[in-house]
């Protein structure tokens, strides 16, 4: 009696890809090479810099080229005095000032200088409020900075601040008073040729909201924005003047959101989300797909006009408590910031 035939299950083993990013390489070599950084402080490629240093009664410690684009720095004591902040920065905080101040004194060092660019009346500083204001109350003669004669450095300061990075009303502030700054300085450039000093479209039209109300609630608003805002082909004036527009219709939305939040709060409801749930189902982009490489799916105007739509006929009696519990768990967004 022949064998049977045994036939062998054939199992297919599922195979899982992994996917690896590919992890960039270093970079080609730049900058001069360390034995080539130091400046004699008599070089010609700094002697106005160095001049401007002792006409303002200052000291050159040293100077150098910046290891990464070889910029001219000099390293240099000035009068206290001597120095102010730009304009544009954040608004000083007299508790951070403070804070700071007894850090230092603790400490028993001022070791950060800070970046100083000529001026007429002496030096402005992009990033330095708070130790400035630090250092004049511990009552220092004189503070550190790095000078540059670059004038454009004071405008990318805010891009290259990431480790203590800004909250959302700050950046928005330091973007639109940089705009305005840049406006009047040179009122042909176009918004657009400024894309990397301001990093955000949406920080300009924040920023002017902002300027009219200090307690504006703009996270709420930041997400939409990021997905229709471009930085616009337009002169600094004109486009100051359009984001100003947009700026009222935000408030106004704001002012509706704000009413069905105290609605929902005469309802019975506290939770922290409230501002989240009425955003959220008026935002007109929320359930609009991001492509990658592809526009904004509408303009701002567009969306503006939906939203002012949506919220006009948003409904708060139409919101269940598990709603908020939704928005509880996907974050929320940070009101007042």
């Amino acid at each position: 009696m022949p064998a049977k035939k045994t036939t062998a299950r054939k199992t297919t083993a599922k195979t899982t890809r992994k996917t690896t990013r590919k992890r960039r390489g270093p970079a080609e070599p730049r900058g001069p090479e360390p034995t080539q950084s130091a400046i004699a402080s008599d070089d010609a490629e700094i002697g106005d810099l160095v001049a401007h240093i002792r006409s303002s009664r200052g000291a050159v410690i040293g100077a150098y080229r910046d290891p990464y684009g070889g910029t001219p720095l000099v390293f240099a004591s000035v009068p206290v005095g001597a120095v102010e902040a730009t304009a544009f920065q954040r608004d000083l905080s007299r508790t951070h000032a403070e804070r700071l101040a007894t850090a230092i004194g603790d400490t028993g060092a001022f070791l950060d200088p800070v970046i100083a660019i000529p001026s007429k009346e002496g030096f402005l500083s992009p990033n330095g409020r708070h130790r400035i204001a630090a250092a004049r109350q511990l009552g220092q003669r004189s503070i550190t900075v790095l000078a540059t004669a670059d004038p454009a450095l004071a405008y990318r300061i805010l891009a290259l601040n990431t480790e203590k990075a800004h909250n959302l009303r700050d950046r928005s502030l330091e973007v639109i008073r940089m705009a305005r700054s840049l406006a009047k300085e040179q009122p042909r450039s176009k918004e657009k040729e400024h894309a990397t000093s301001f990093e955000s479209p949406a920080f300009l039209t924040l920023g002017c909201a902002y300027e009219k109300r200090d307690r504006f609630s703009g996270s709420s608003y930041n997400s939409m924005l990021r997905r229709v805002e471009l930085f616009l082909d337009q002169t600094l004036p004109a486009a100051l003047r359009q984001r100003e527009q947009w700026a009222v219709r935000l408030l106004d939305i704001d002012d509706r959101v704000s009413a069905h939040v105290k609605a929902l709060q005469e309802l019975g409801m506290k939770s922290p989300y409230l501002r989240a749930v009425v955003v959220a189902r008026c935002n007109p982009v929320r359930w609009i797909p991001t492509k990658k490489g592809a526009g904004p799916p509408m303009s701002v105007a567009e969306a503006l006009t939906r939203m002012t739509k949506n919220v006009r006929a948003f409904e708060p009696k139409k919101v269940r408590p598990q709603d908020l519990a939704f928005a509880a768990t996907v974050g929320g967004t940070e009101e007042g910031s």
